[in-house]
């Protein structure tokens, strides 16, 4: 007889075992894929968000701020970007900091190249409309500011140190910047490019500097709206000579403890690029 067993394979209605796989568990393989998916996305979220803390944290773009501006950390957490500073002021100057900043988004600046404060506003109407104090409610007058420190950044450059005059219209055609000129209209702004000039020795950031100008109307017995308490105690900028031995009469502008940082000086001076600047750093050093 054969040891052999039978092959019930071959038989009639045998049933044939199959090898199962492993038993996968869908619902946990899920629950891992969304835990996965949710961790990716916190993970993305919490880094966009920083990103905005780098344009604050490394000064990428450091601004020159409205008048009564309170430290940039204090400002940035009571500013509530509400544009009432933007909608009062008169010669258009302050504006609102777009997506670049940060978290400095919709807060307001001002772009003194391009528009600078003028200080016309005797009132100082963008501290007066700020609703949180982010503009310091304890300034009355314009010489109380300090945005920064106008400095002599490209000597260089500079026409009167040159000892060379200025004739014609500041900065082209294209120009929009907007001053009120006393002996034109004190309450309109004017168009700077509009403004013909003749000198001698370039003097425009001492003649459109609003302290120098406060100052001028103080000594002739006329103080803005005939309040005293609108008269500067200190000079901001003067032209002062300097003697290079060639003969050539040559000045120096001078930047003065008055200077407040409106940016006047910048915005008119006719070089390009700008040989007087405003220094935002220097306000620390100064209060």
């Amino acid at each position: 007889m054969s040891d052999d067993k039978p092959d019930n394979t071959d038989m009639p209605g045998a049933v044939v075992a199959k090898q199962v796989p492993p038993v996968v568990n869908r619902r946990k393989q899920q629950q891992r894929r969304q835990f996965l998916r949710t961790l990716m996305l916190a993970a993305g979220v919490v880094g966009v968000s920083s990103m905005g803390f780098i344009p604050v944290a490394r000064s990428w773009n450091p601004r020159l701020r409205p008048p009564g501006a309170l430290d940039e950390s204090e400002l940035l957490a009571a500013c509530i970007k509400c544009g009432q500073c933007v909608q009062v002021c008169p010669v258009e100057a302050i504006k609102l900091a777009d997506i670049m900043d940060g978290f400095g988004v919709g807060v307001p600046y001002v772009d003194a190249r391009e528009q600078s404060c003028d200080f016309s506003c005797d009132g100082l109407q963008c501290i007066l409309a700020c609703p949180t104090g982010a503009l310091s409610h304890k300034l009355n007058y314009p010489s109380e500011v300090r945005m920064g420190f106008a400095r002599l950044d490209r000597p260089d450059l500079c026409l009167a140190k040159k000892g060379e005059g200025f004739k014609g219209k500041i900065r082209g055609p294209e120009f929009d910047g907007l001053f009120r000129y006393n002996e034109i209209d004190r309450w309109k702004p004017q168009r700077i490019r509009d403004q013909e000039f003749d000198l001698e020795i370039c003097d425009l950031c001492v003649r459109h500097c609003p302290i120098e100008i406060r100052i001028a109307q103080c000594e002739a017995g006329e103080p803005p709206s005939g309040d005293i308490n609108q008269c500067p105690p200190r000079h901001a900028i003067e032209l002062r000579p300097v003697d290079e031995g060639d003969g050539v009469r040559r000045m120096r502008p001078e930047v003065l403890d008055g200077c407040v940082g409106c940016g006047a000086c910048e915005m008119v001076c006719p070089t390009s690029p700008a040989s007087i600047v405003v220094d935002i750093e220097s306000t620390v050093k100064r209060v």
